[in-house]
């Protein structure tokens, strides 16, 4: 049996790392804005995708470089010109949504393999075999499709790999063919530059042309105005049901503009998931306990098992994010012997340890702070915060880039983290409710 590929966000270069080494098969990223993500794309440059693609193969594991914007006539010969200088980087395939640029991709780099984003919205066999005549390998399915559709596709054309989303944020749009963000902001959403606007609070006017006169509508007390702003996907829960109906080759997790502890932390919870289908020992309630720790904006599962009219919860209207059930306090470094603060960190608290895919870690006790197991987890009690350059402190704060030294060794990019209310009152931001609306 073929098992099934885990594909992860590579916003940057710890952030592929990380992604890797949290169980991910596979990563997607890209250095420029020909990817729909500028931001994380500038985060890259040649030097370090290349570094990245290097580390992956070391692994056995597989890079996808994204340019899935869709072109301007002014732009080709700036393309033709990305593609030739990405395919000497040897990546493992090409992400791309413009039937002009899978036949570009296929002259400049006839030997990297082409996948179609989930921008050009394949649903159905017919879109998907004209594809697959111009040379696409893989479909990246709109994220609207349904399991059902899937199957049909893979029937008509056994060859062609079906990769979907599994997690991670949803357009308002279908599958991001937006121009709200165009219209507000005079940023494309097509182009990588989304400014986010479904994400907003709206208010709602009714306007009388007979009389001129405008009423602001009062929205229902518990409501909310974050009318447009679509819930995360969150397919954990169903990964038995996809697994099983053997048509899916690649589960993608979204997420390139998001943090390093929701790349580590989701990727393992997907990891463990498709390992415990598997060895016939699915659980989701272990990998949903962990997806709820970080960051959301409400859960769905979306399209994928249940059509769109029948679905009735896919939208967050009184808030656009909320605090996960835990923060991340510390992320260990490369070396496995230093950590940065990414919240605030004093001497006496003790924080879980979440270690990558795979390792292990002795019970330790030094000037420095003491290891122990404690209902099955692993925990660090910090007694010493000293820095690299040997300075000492109290307390340590988010966005101090000091290098801190664990006084043992620590497996790289171990993620030191604490849960959401203590975090909250370290910040003195402690509340009854702890939603947030940044």
């Amino acid at each position: 049996m073929k098992k099934v590929e885990l594909l992860s966000p590579a916003g940057n270069l710890e952030k592929m790392k990380i992604a890797l080494n949290y169980g991910a098969n596979a990563v997607y990223g890209g250095v420029s804005s020909f990817s729909l993500r500028i931001r994380s794309g500038k985060e890259f440059d040649m030097e370090s995708f290349q570094e990245g693609i290097d580390y992956a193969h070391s692994l056995g594991k597989k890079v996808y470089v994204t340019i899935n914007s869709f072109p301007f006539n002014s732009q080709i010969k700036l393309y033709e010109k990305h593609i030739s200088q990405m395919a000497q980087l040897a990546p493992d395939a090409f992400i791309v949504a413009s039937p002009g640029i899978v036949q570009m991709a296929k002259q400049i780099a006839p030997n990297i393999p082409i996948h179609l984003s989930t921008q050009a919205n394949v649903m159905n066999a017919l879109d998907a075999k004209v594809y697959y005549d111009m040379g696409v390998k893989r479909i990246i399915a709109a994220r609207e499709i349904s399991l059902r559709d899937c199957e049909a596709i893979k029937q008509a054309i056994p060859e062609l790999e079906i990769e979907v989303f599994v997690h991670g944020s949803m357009c308002f749009a279908y599958s991001g063919r937006c121009l709200i963000s165009a219209l507000q902001m005079g940023r494309v959403p097509n182009r990588g530059s989304c400014a986010n606007d479904c994400r907003f609070p709206y208010e709602v006017f009714a306007h009388n042309p007979e009389t001129n006169t405008t009423f602001r509508l009062d929205e229902e007390e518990g409501v909310g105005t974050y009318i447009m702003n679509a819930k995360d996907m969150n397919m954990a829960s169903h990964i038995d049901e996809i697994l099983a109906s053997g048509v899916i080759d690649s589960l993608k997790i979204e997420g390139r503009t998001k943090s390093p502890y929701y790349v580590g932390v989701v990727t393992k919870a997907y990891h463990h998931a498709i390992d415990d289908y598997y060895t016939n020992t699915y659980d989701p309630k272990k990998y949903q306990q962990e997806l709820h720790t970080t960051q959301n904006r409400g859960f769905t599962d979306a399209y994928l098992i249940s059509r769109p009219f029948e679905r009735h919860d896919t939208q967050s209207h009184d808030f656009t994010i909320q605090y996960g059930t835990h923060q991340v306090a510390a992320l260990v470094g490369a070396d496995g012997l230093t950590w940065r603060c990414k919240d605030k960190t004093c001497i006496g608290d003790r924080v879980e340890i979440v270690l990558p895919v795979g390792a292990k870690i002795d019970l330790i006790e030094n000037e420095y702070g003491k290891i122990e197991k404690i209902d099955q987890r692993y925990w660090f009690t910090i007694k010493k915060i000293v820095s690299k350059e040997g300075r000492e402190f109290e307390c340590i704060h988010s966005g101090d880039e000091r290098d801190i030294l664990l006084g043992f060794s620590l497996p790289p990019y171990t993620i030191l983290r604490r849960g959401i209310d203590e975090a909250l009152e370290k910040k003195g931001l402690l509340q009854e409710d702890s939603g947030c609306s940044t």
